[in-house]
């Protein structure tokens, strides 16, 4: 493999057995930083050390991303800078996998995308999973649903997800997942759904689910049992927030039977005036911002 001017390989790659490439990488949608935050439980827990370093000058507006200065006694002690690196680790199973995160590029998309096609190629991935996280209207007391997207006809179809049609912005996993599926390498994100109203703050259990699928879809293990106590623990902090609150109690209600619904069709559809079954009208997107403050500051009391 012959490096190229806007990366560099600093470890070596040959004992590497069909590894799977993750990718996380910031700057796009990740509502409760869930995400984000799998990424980091693959870091802790594969021993992710450094395989390629990106020449972050070429891809990284540091205008736009400057660095954190680390001031101590009015001294100051560091400089931390964002960088794009892959890294390479093995999961409780011992397969190898590979782990694309930092930020995104602020430039040159394409040229970044045939750098990591390349790589993958050269360093024989057997499969790309990009990870992901949006807000939606659904309730905490329900399993975190996840969604999938892919150029492959034939990955959708195996998936065990809703299909969509929609038109939106892509980030750069979305990019990549065609890069590899030009050069015949299997792709797709995963996707978490996250309650809406908790979209600001830490949600561990939309980790948890795309920790869960990567084992489930991609064969990569990872222990995560700190993330699923806190999951536990987050669980029963808002539901005793909910109980406190009778517009809380009625939203999440409405949030179930929808939820219910839309997982067996024998409920029944929700009406198509807003309104579920009885429950009354769902809040406006006003109403429901309304709400997210209001759980944020009940959570500080």
């Amino acid at each position: 493999m012959s490096p190229s001017s806007d990366y560099r390989l600093v470890a070596e790659a040959g004992g590497l057995d069909s590894p799977t490439l993750i990718v996380m990488l910031t700057g796009w949608i990740d509502a409760s930083e869930s995400a984000s935050r799998a990424m980091q439980a693959l870091l802790d827990e594969c021993g992710g050390d450094p395989l390629v370093e990106f020449d972050d000058d070429q891809y990284i507006d540091f205008r736009a991303r400057r660095p954190i200065m680390s001031l101590r006694d009015s001294v100051s002690t560091e400089l931390s800078w964002s960088s794009i690196e892959m890294r390479s680790g093995r999961d409780l199973k011992g397969n190898d996998v590979l782990l694309l995160c930092g930020p995104e590029p602020d430039m040159f998309w394409h040229r970044f995308a045939e750098r990591i096609g390349q790589l993958a190629l050269d360093l024989g991935v057997s499969k790309m999973i990009g990870l992901g996280a949006y807000p939606y209207a659904v309730p905490h007391t329900r399993a975190p649903r996840l969604s999938v997207t892919t150029p492959s006809i034939d990955i959708r179809d195996r998936m065990p997800t809703r299909h969509s049609s929609i038109d939106l912005p892509a980030g750069m996993a979305a990019v990549l997942e065609h890069t590899m599926h030009d050069r015949h390498i299997p792709a797709m994100s995963l996707w978490a759904q996250v309650p809406h109203y908790v979209a600001s703050m830490a949600y561990p259990a939309a980790t948890v689910a795309l920790i869960e699928a990567l084992n489930e879809h991609a064969d990569v293990l990872i222990d995560g049992a700190d993330l699923r106590h806190e999951a536990l623990g987050q669980r029963d902090r808002l539901d005793r927030l909910v109980s406190s609150n009778e517009e809380h109690q009625a939203m999440v209600v409405q949030l179930e039977r929808i939820y219910d619904a839309d997982e067996d069709p024998t409920i029944g559809d929700a009406p198509a005036d807003g309104t579920t079954m009885g429950a009354g009208p769902l809040p406006s997107a006003d109403e429901l911002a309304g709400e997210i403050e209001r759980y944020l500051r009940d959570q500080g009391k």
